[in-house]
């Protein structure tokens, strides 16, 4: 039997309700379907997120490898598309897939040695804006959820969400993340992004001294994949190098990456204000540390 840790179904309870009670309910069952069906066997402790089960397996020629068990949602259900396109390169390797389920088998590195736990925060930045230049070599499938219309969407819930805005300031920071996002948005870019690169997303392996997991894939511009990183060990002071790195490491054009990083805060401040939640004040300070820069 396969304990199911209690954060991991608090978190499938607090963000998916009665679909998260179901996928934990299940998650037992679904695991020892797919050990059998594999012919996996669980050589550790589990490990979670806030969506999935991960399980440390070998396979039946010994091949270390982990069985990732998660809800399928608009997010998860582009990860094994891209990580089958990315093929290893600057990624996790997929190694089998379930498509109904959206269960994974995916090559093993070593989750004790995470990009997080580096003491150079700089070094960590430079790191991810490699990956994502690995990342963002390759063109988005056809079908894959684009930046295009999660940026018209953004948009269209805009005026609602600043009347719920009590702070002046701060809401003429979220109308000003919002024009600019209106000034890009009719050219959302197609490179595959990873969306949710941050320092714990990147783990050390054998094969190579970083790969990214966990994707949650779309189409768009790379600007829009910048904000992890900026966000990560939050440090106000350090925005405008961290900014500045990433592009330039990435060869993007600063006004039009700025303008998308902007996009990923208009996005983190919609999610809060929808769920009647404060704004971050981390983000805000992104977004002021951005704004008014002409190079």
């Amino acid at each position: 039997m396969i304990d199911v840790p209690e954060e991991l179904a608090a978190a499938q309870e607090k963000f998916n309700k009665e679909a998260g009670r179901a996928f934990i309910a299940a998650l037992p069952d679904l695991a020892a379907a797919f050990l059998d069906r594999w012919d996996l066997r669980v050589t550790g402790a589990p490990m979670h997120g806030v969506s999935a089960l991960v399980l440390p397996v070998d396979r039946a020629d010994g091949t270390p490898a982990v069985l990732k068990l998660q809800i399928r949602d608009h997010e998860s259900e582009g990860e094994p598309v891209a990580l089958r396109l990315w093929n290893g390169d600057g990624a996790v390797r997929l190694l089998d897939h379930d498509e109904p389920t959206g269960t994974m088998l995916l090559e093993r590195l070593d989750a004790s040695r995470m990009l997080a736990h580096q003491p150079d925060v700089h070094e960590g930045v430079l790191v991810i804006a490699r990956l994502l230049a690995h990342l963002h070599a390759t063109p988005a499938p056809e079908g894959m959820r684009h930046l295009g219309d999660m940026a018209a969407s953004m948009l269209e819930r805009t005026p609602a969400a600043l009347d719920r805005i009590p702070d002046p300031a701060a809401r003429r920071l979220v109308a000003d993340c919002a024009a600019a996002v209106r000034e890009v948005a009719g050219e959302p870019g197609d490179r595959l992004l990873h969306w949710d690169l941050h320092d714990e997303n990147v783990l050390a392996a054998d094969r190579a001294p970083w790969l990214a997991i966990d994707p949650k894939p779309l189409a768009g511009d790379p600007g829009f994949d910048l904000w992890p990183a900026l966000a990560n060990n939050f440090d106000a002071g350090d925005v405008h190098w961290r900014f500045d790195a990433m592009t330039d490491v990435l060869g993007l054009d600063r006004a039009r990456a700025r303008a998308w990083t902007y996009g990923r805060l208009l996005q983190n401040c919609l999610w809060e204000i929808e769920d009647g939640r404060p704004l971050d004040e981390n983000d805000l300070e992104i977004a002021r540390r951005l704004r008014g820069r002409t190079a």
